[in-house]
């Protein structure tokens, strides 16, 4: 047997990885719906704008962390993707909040 774990308690662990697995990707459609709804709406301002910038590091992140399964890495194959989305997201932020003359 290749696997160190009975069949039964390697069937319960898989099945709760799938069902973890289909729970984020139900946030991340919700999301993403979510942001739509607002650019569609036109309910656009400097509340939203920081919204969905929190939003989409959120959904960033748990791709990274559970399709990506960098949730486990330790070291630089974690840090710095996260660091690199921190920088695009507070560019982002940067450019939208500065005052136009």
């Amino acid at each position: 047997m290749d696997c160190p774990l009975s069949i039964g308690l390697h069937y319960k662990i898989r099945k709760n990885m799938r069902r973890t697995l289909e729970i984020i990707w139900i946030v991340l459609v919700a999301l993403s719906i979510f942001a739509y709804l607002l650019g569609d709406l036109h309910y656009i301002n400097n509340f939203f704008v920081a919204i969905l910038l929190v939003t989409t590091f959120i959904k960033v992140q748990l791709v990274l962390n559970h399709f990506m399964e960098l949730k486990n890495v330790t070291g630089k194959y974690r840090w710095i993707p996260s660091i690199w989305l921190t920088i695009v997201i507070s560019l982002i932020a940067v450019a939208y909040y500065l005052p136009v003359k």
